[in-house]
């Protein structure tokens, strides 16, 4: 039996196979709202035979989008728009799927443009606006300094998370998972790179992880317990002075005593110009690592593609579950043929069930070498 093909639990919630949906910024939002591109997304991607689908980064605050594009959740627009894509979702999709949105703050990488327009910071006359920061340190040349957060700032920043928890949890949303890694806010404090503070969440590594704990926490109180709780992380800066993956673990833990019902393990992303050693499975070794010592339940992600190297993964024990992006953007029936591919059976939409490998003979000649 297929280990990517069967039900996994994590916290109150199980999905029907480890098959995950990462989140991917769409940059397609109109004031932080849902927009129509975000509609046929989701529902494309609800269909897609994914035990759990995640939305993409979604800002708690205005000032914490990356760009303008980003989704929000932090007004009632924002949460009457997403509302309707996700209802919309959830109509067509299986009745097992679940669905999880992930929350966070940009930090000093917020005012940005859209990837396609250069993803460089905002220039004057694209209305850019004010960034801040566990320290006012700029992401890179050229990037806007951020104002130093004090006392009042982050008591707000905490709050907003957990308003953003509770409006996910009115819309619907089976998971919310917090977003520490890629160099966002949250992952600003927990690096010594970015956090020079001096106060009680700078200097130790307790005291960098004491702001996104609260986090955690705070959001934790403001779901109703029929909500899974996840965190992602970067689990190294891939540059020397930087978080390890030792350090990243000892905060997985943290927060797993806070809440947490599972982590996804990504890399980098605080730091530019940064040499990334990219393989097939670059980062699994990490979800590996931080899986057997603190015993929570573990996502990989990063250049997983192949049916058979996800597998592979699951039987080796690296990871409870896979996370591919880039794959469901290629093919958004990746789940459907690798089902194919490892003998699995996967409930699929019956007005799509004619394509099946098993009733239509043209998929081996559409599909000769998938997934080797």
């Amino acid at each position: 039996m297929s280990l990517l093909f069967s039900p996994f639990t994590f916290g109150p919630i199980t999905i029907p196979n480890r098959v995950v949906v990462a989140p991917m910024c769409q940059y397609s939002a109109n004031d932080g709202c849902a927009s129509d591109w975000h509609l046929a997304h989701l529902m494309q991607l609800g269909t897609s035979g994914a035990g759990l689908v995640v939305v993409e980064a979604t800002a708690v605050e205005r000032r914490g989008r990356i760009s303008h594009g980003d989704l929000g959740l932090y007004s009632d627009d924002n949460e009457a728009a997403l509302g309707r894509v996700l209802g919309a979702a959830r109509r067509v999709a299986g009745p097992t799927t679940r669905f999880g949105i992930q929350i966070g703050h940009a930090g000093r990488k917020a005012s940005t443009q859209a990837p396609w327009d250069g993803g460089g910071p905002l220039k004057g006359h694209e209305d850019p606006w004010p960034v801040v920061a566990p320290s006012a340190l700029p992401f890179d040349d050229h990037y806007p300094v951020p104002a130093t957060l004090d006392a009042a700032g982050l008591e707000h920043i905490v709050a907003a998370f957990a308003e953003t928890a509770r409006r996910a949890a009115r819309i619907g949303f089976d998971v919310v998972e917090v977003h520490a890694a890629h160099g966002y806010l949250l992952h600003q404090f927990l690096s010594p790179l970015s956090n020079h503070r001096d106060d009680a969440f700078g200097g130790t590594a307790d005291n960098r992880r004491r702001f996104p704990l609260q986090v955690l926490q705070a959001v934790r109180t403001a779901l109703p317990a029929t909500v899974a709780l996840g965190i992602r992380i970067s689990a190294t800066d891939w540059v020397d002075g930087g978080l390890t993956v030792a350090d990243s673990a000892a905060f997985v833990a943290a927060a797993r005593e806070a809440g947490a019902d599972y982590v996804c393990v990504s890399s980098g992303g605080l730091v530019p110009h940064v040499r990334i050693p990219t393989a097939p499975g670059y980062q699994v070794p990490f979800a590996a690592e931080i899986r057997a010592t603190t015993g929570m339940a573990t996502r990989a992600v990063g250049l997983i593609a192949a049916a058979d190297q996800a597998e592979a993964i699951l039987t080796a024990g690296h990871a409870d579950m896979i996370a591919l992006a880039r794959a469901f953007l290629d093919d958004p029936r990746w789940a459907w043929h690798a089902a194919d591919r490892l003998g699995a059976t996967l409930e699929r939409a019956p007005q799509y069930q004619r394509a099946a490998a098993a009733l239509w003979p043209g998929a081996k000649l559409s599909r000769p070498q998938d997934f080797v």
